[in-house]
């Protein structure tokens, strides 16, 4: 059998003492010379820690021990032998990332935090798992605020996902940084899975990612148990071999047989894993959900307690008194307890490493001090254009996007710039930029590059592109920041990855051009109507909308300037008019502001992104065939514009004038209904039409519009402002009618 695919079982290890440092392959484990204890005493430990799951989960009569308590000798294997962490510093630089991905698990990763000594996770907070303190560290899913957890996981996948940014992360600043002889960055990415993340698209979207790249700095951790929710996993996956489909996607195999037990033999396959030069490492642990109960291998042990008879049986099982209660006996703490004098001398010999480093490369090391800091390492304001230099003429906003975006990634080497296949569409790209991949990659088309590269081609994965964006934003804050690049329709495929980056306070921008029916032949399929709804709902979001290239500009003034915030900037296909004597940067950075005076004006016209043309064209329609005053308000970022003061909001909208308000935007109107008394939107999805045609098949029409805001103004001079108020009006109603009679026929038309 060849190397990648062995077998590690108990008869494979190699006798008492286990070295986990040396060198295998040329590198180095990185961990200090140890001994495997005893057998019983780590069978002792193993049962000790399986009973306190028991009662954990019992405890509040909530929770999931099953798969906690089959993961048992895997933790072991991990906190006590394998990772390189220091418990009293969470935030040692060079440590190993491990992650969550089946974040159901999470007593797992608490209950190894609590025994090697971090220092938030007190045995009080352990036993607040699904208690009503809102101070616990021990949510329902790991959550990246709390010490020595690296992301939020929970939504299958996205885990695995983060994982593959992290190695990403770690291969990229090792490139950029490391000399010979000063390996300063170097850490493993170790990730558990089980299951259900191997069957959510986005893990194998991922995983072949990671084996594309050859990170062999990735561990991906198998809990291989067969069940889930519904039951055994052959109930909906009954043909797949998951050993060969790992192997082709570029990942060593390695199989572990008694993954219940045989610590040594997970030991040994995790040295091997770090070991690895060429590929990532997928490894394959059989264990027993709720090993040791009476529902072990049955479903029913996944996510529900025991009840206490059972956890009383459990504890007789493993030979422990059914009396006591979340118990730990000194001897297990003493167990894994080496962990934080090992930490401390990992971080001592890194930081003498990093004195030496600094010595013999002082410009290196200023770099790679201040990009770990989380400090960008140029002004990045300076490439962004001046206004003076921004073009005139109409132009494409996902041109002027590029416009803002490329100088920076250029120049600034926090960037990391990448697209979900759709370079030529995107204008993400700049002079001299170079991909990453595996050095030793050479592609038929001739694109090429290495780890130093900032330029990524994630293929057509938008999902894993967001997820994994996250995981490079995530290996320290601020460090390196990701921007992704795809239709904005398609950001339905990617919004769980990007709705985990503004969870977690992950700062990634996502640039979604095409983002209107503007966008024209290709049809409602990727004409967005609703999506931008989704993402203005979004909490701690920012979706921006600019209007052309001054805008643009503005948008990534504030999203680069968004530290703790994940960003969308919204381009449209089609070119957009340039306001050079309207549009404001500073405007934007406000969220809304005003495009265009008018004195005791009878009405404001609110316009955003690809759609202002039709407000300001509209203002001067209302002016010269009606006789009516209108102001314009642009309005690209509404959680901007709600962080501003109510003097300064009141001063834009005129909340207390007697002139209503009206949203202009081809969009579903969702959410304006605060801002409007209005709107003029869509009701349906687009039509496959030339964008020279499409908007006037929807009655986006200057004249059209004035026409509908016409009456609205003279029934407010009539009744009053106030008779709007509760009673938003649709002002596009007409054409909804038109478009289902001429689609479906006169049977069809709605009512």
């Amino acid at each position: 059998m060849a190397p990648s695919a062995v077998p590690v079982g108990s008869n494979d290890v190699a006798h008492l003492p286990l070295k986990l440092s040396g060198k295998a392959n040329g590198a180095s484990s990185h961990v200090e010379d140890v001994q495997m204890e005893a057998k019983d005493k780590t069978q002792y430990v193993l049962k000790s820690y399986r009973c306190l799951i028991a009662d954990l989960c019992q405890q509040f009569n909530m929770g999931h021990p099953g798969s906690a308590m089959g993961m048992a000798a895997i933790g072991v294997a991990l906190w006590k032998y394998a990772m390189k962490y220091s418990p009293k510093n969470a935030e040692f630089s060079n440590r190993d990332r491990f992650v969550l991905s089946n974040g159901h698990a999470c007593l797992f990763q608490y209950c190894f935090l609590h025994l090697t000594g971090y220092n938030n996770m007190t045995f009080e907070q352990l036993t607040s798992y699904h208690s009503d303190r809102w101070d616990s560290y021990c949510p329902g899913h790991p959550e990246i605020e709390h010490e020595g957890i690296e992301v939020t996981t929970g939504p299958l996948g996205q885990g695995i996902a983060n994982a593959v940014g992290l190695a990403m992360a770690t291969k990229h600043l090792g490139a950029v940084y490391n000399r010979p002889g000063y390996d300063m960055i170097d850490n493993m990415t170790w990730v558990t899975i089980g299951d259900a993340c191997l069957q959510e698209g986005v893990g194998m979207e991922a995983i072949q990612l990671a084996g594309h790249w050859r990170l062999s700095n990735l561990c991906v951790i198998y809990d291989n148990n067969q069940i889930t929710c519904d039951g055994s996993v052959d109930i909906c996956n009954a043909a797949e071999d998951i050993n060969p489909k790992m192997r082709a996607t570029g990942f060593h195999v390695i199989d572990v047989e008694d993954g219940n037990y045989d610590v040594e033999a997970i030991v040994k396959a995790l040295v091997t894993a770090r070991a690895s030069q060429d590929k990532p490492t997928f490894i394959n642990i059989k264990t027993t959900i709720g090993v040791g109960s009476a529902k072990a291998n049955n479903a029913d042990s996944h996510g529900a307690p025991f009840g206490k008879d059972e956890v009383a049986n459990i504890k007789k099982n493993f030979g422990m008194d059914p009396s006591k209660h979340f118990e730990v006996p000194q001897d297990v703490y003493d167990f894994f307890r080496e962990a934080v004098p090992r930490g401390q001398q990992l971080e001592k010999d890194w930081n003498a490493l990093l004195s030496k480093y600094s010595a013999e490369y002082p410009e290196l090391a200023k770099d790679f001090k201040k990009q770990m800091n989380g400090e960008m390492l140029d002004d990045w304001t300076k490439y962004i254009p001046k206004k003076e230099d921004l073009p005139t003429a109409p132009t494409p906003s996902r041109k002027s996007a590029g416009l803002a975006c490329n100088p920076m990634a250029q120049n600034v080497r926090n960037f990391m710039v990448g697209t979900a296949d759709l370079t030529p569409s995107v204008n993400m790209t700049w002079k001299d930029k170079k991909d990453f991949q595996h050095p030793d990659l050479r592609t038929a088309c001739g694109i090429n590059g290495d780890y130093t590269g900032r330029y990524i081609h994630w293929g057509i994965r938008e999902h894993a592109m967001a997820s994994i964006s996250n995981g490079m934003a995530a290996f320290k804050q601020g460090c390196i920041l990701p921007v992704t690049s795809s239709f904005f329709m398609f950001y339905i495929y990617a919004a769980p990855g990007v709705r985990m980056g503004a969870l977690q306070g992950l700062q990634v921008i996502h640039i979604a051009t095409h983002d209107s029916i503007g966008t024209g032949e290709d049809g409602p399929t990727h004409q967005p109507i609703e999506l931008a709804s989704l993402y203005r709902a979004m909490p701690n979001f920012l979706y921006i909308r600019p209007c052309d290239s001054e805008e643009a500009c503005g948008a990534f003034l504030s999203a680069v300037a968004a530290k703790h915030t994940p960003s969308m900037i919204s381009v449209a296909r089609q070119n957009t008019q340039q306001y050079p004597q309207h549009s404001s940067r500073d405007g934007v950075q406000k969220g809304a502001y005003v495009f265009i005076e008018e004195e005791d004006a009878d009405v404001t016209l609110i316009g955003v992104g690809a759609e202002m043309v039709f407000a300001v064209d509209s203002a001067k329609v209302l002016k010269e065939k009606h006789g009516i005053k209108a102001r314009v308000v642009s309005f690209p970022c509404q959680r901007l514009f709600e962080k501003q003061p109510i003097e300064y909001k009141r001063e834009v909208l005129q909340y207390r004038s007697k002139a209503p308000r009206v949203i202009i935007e081809a969009y579903s109107v969702n959410g304006w209904e605060r801002y409007a008394d209005a709107g003029y939107s869509m009701h349906s999805f687009g039509h496959s039409l030339p964008r020279d045609y499409v908007y006037g098949r929807f009655n986006f029409d200057a004249a059209k519009i004035a026409a509908k805001v016409a009456p609205l103004v003279e029934d407010v001079r009539k009744d009053g402002v106030e008779s709007l108020r509760g009673e938003f009006r649709d002002l596009n109603a007409d054409y909804e009618r038109d478009v289902f009679h001429s689609a479906f026929g006169t049977s069809h038309v709605l009512s």
